[in-house]
């Protein structure tokens, strides 16, 4: 693992000691890489994945863009497959990425999907 890697592993493993999700408000984490950005609801009790949204679906890969709208469409989607599940509240876990760009912005978009953190 090269230097920038392991620094952000370091911190990531700092968010997750404080950083846990329920059934009742799971963790939306987020996965960023050069070229999407994939989130997820996890419950922490059980390991299991409740919901999921990429920029790689059918219907957000289609919108030609900049990668920031494409955070911005993820956070709705995922907002939208949450309510689905009847969930409002969860705990943000931005995987040691800075709150900046694409991460802030699946944040804002799954904040005005109603998801609340």
């Amino acid at each position: 693992m090269n230097n920038k890697t392991s620094a952000r592993q370091k911190i990531r493993y700092r968010i997750r000691k404080k950083v846990s999700g329920s059934a009742v408000k799971p963790r939306l984490s987020v996965f960023r890489s050069n070229t999407d950005i994939y989130v997820q609801l996890i419950d922490d009790n059980t390991g299991t994945t409740l919901a999921a949204a990429s920029s790689r679906e059918k219907d957000i890969a289609a919108q030609k863009g900049p990668k920031v709208e494409t955070s911005k469409m993820v956070g709705a989607a995922i907002a939208r497959k949450a309510g689905e599940l009847g969930i409002k509240k969860v705990v943000f876990d931005r995987s040691g990425y800075i709150y900046h760009g694409r991460v802030k912005a699946v944040a804002e978009g799954a904040r005005e999907g109603g998801l609340e953190f």
